[in-house]
């Protein structure tokens, strides 16, 4: 195999590699040109995702400037994903949200890692890539880090400033560096909104 059939295959290989660095380059034209939009040319905004990203659902919206090593050819998107300033994606690896999902501003969703051992960064900087999973319905504070291989459940909460070096199930509120579960989501949350503010749903414009 050739060091490009190891990148896609997800195995250890040298990321200085003409071929990588040419398919890089080319979709970083798009995020580019992506990131000098208007903010309302929001037409045009969703034009340029659809020819970056191999999928992305109805009533998606990402807020430019979002930086990405792939320039999104690695980003999966559902419908009603909204992504909030500031992105930042090392998405060597593919990258999975799911429908209805809110990302903070400057989230980071980092697929590629290094290895430990230092004579083996010196001269080729070996890494390998995993893939990250956010599914439905999750919300991301504002800088929250998603590190390699990582899965975030469905519905899960995940609190500002945060660093995700693990699994998070479904259902859960989520917190700290490193980030670990503070709770699960239950009925209190539907009724108070921040530290004992009442609501009632059914009042919800």
């Amino acid at each position: 195999m050739s060091n490009y059939d190891d990148f896609k295959a997800g195995k250890i290989y040298n990321p200085d590699d003409p071929q990588i660095h040419a398919e890089k380059a080319q979709n970083q034209l798009l995020n580019y040109e992506y990131n000098q939009t208007r903010p309302d040319e929001e037409e045009k905004r969703q034009e340029l995702l659809r020819k970056m990203l191999p999928e992305i659902g109805q009533g998606t919206k990402i807020h430019a400037p979002f930086n990405s090593n792939w320039g999104g050819m690695h980003l999966h998107l559902g419908d009603n994903v909204y992504i909030n300033f500031g992105l930042s994606m090392v998405d060597d690896a593919d990258i999975y949200i799911g429908s209805f999902t809110m990302l903070g501003p400057n989230v980071s969703l980092i697929t590629t890692n290094h290895l430990i051992a230092p004579e083996l960064r010196k001269k080729k900087r070996y890494q390998y890539i995993l893939p990250i999973h956010i599914e439905e319905n999750c919300w991301l504070g504002a800088n929250v880090t998603v590190l390699p291989g990582v899965t975030i459940g469905e519905n899960s909460v995940i609190g500002a400033g945060s660093v995700v070096t693990h699994d998070i199930p479904a259902n859960v509120v989520a917190v700290g560096v490193p980030c670990k579960v503070l709770r699960e989501i239950n009925e209190d949350d539907r009724k108070y909104y921040h530290k004992g503010m009442s609501f009632n749903p059914e009042d919800l414009h």
